[in-house]
């Protein structure tokens, strides 16, 4: 199981899906070659210049943190279960808690949908809390979202980090 990039009071925890296979045999999230998450990260200026998933550990300093809602790692998000989802949803919110980010930026709206039970959500903050911390949702970077490109993509990580 891949372990969280987590410790207390950091202002935004991202939080993916599950890991996929390349990041469970690395041992670093988002690790799959053309997963979009480390070039948006950078280009919205959450990391002063492109980070590669081996130096995961770093984003603490920069205070940020990366956890999963289902720890099941998977080749594709449709591999899981509805029941797996809102599993992972009550974890993340005892570790939200625990931890106290400012911001909880899940990646995923279906995901964050079908774990919490938000049918309406969209990209963007949301009214409701996890755990205490706001909620920001971001589109999924995995490389089989076609839907959102990587400028795109960088803008809606951007548009967090103002309001952060």
């Amino acid at each position: 199981m891949i372990g969280d990039v987590l410790k207390p009071g950091l202002d935004v925890l991202f939080c993916g899906i599950n890991p996929g296979l390349v990041s469970e045999a690395t041992g670093h999230h988002f690790a799959r070659p053309g997963n979009r998450f480390w070039p948006a990260l950078h280009l919205s200026g959450f990391t002063p210049r492109l980070f590669a998933p081996t130096e995961q550990e770093g984003l603490l300093e920069l205070g940020l943190g990366i956890t999963n809602v289902v720890a099941r790692p998977s080749a594709k998000a449709d591999e899981l279960t509805i029941d797996e989802m809102k599993a992972g949803a009550v974890v993340l919110t005892e570790k939200v808690r625990t931890y106290s980010p400012k911001v909880l930026a899940v990646l995923g709206v279906t995901v964050y949908r079908s774990a919490f039970g938000w049918k309406k959500a969209q990209v963007g903050p949301q009214d409701e809390t996890v755990g205490g911390a706001r909620v920001w949702l971001l589109p999924n970077p995995s490389g089989l979202n076609a839907h959102w490109q990587l400028p795109a993509l960088a803008e809606e990580f951007a548009r967090l980090k103002a309001s952060v």
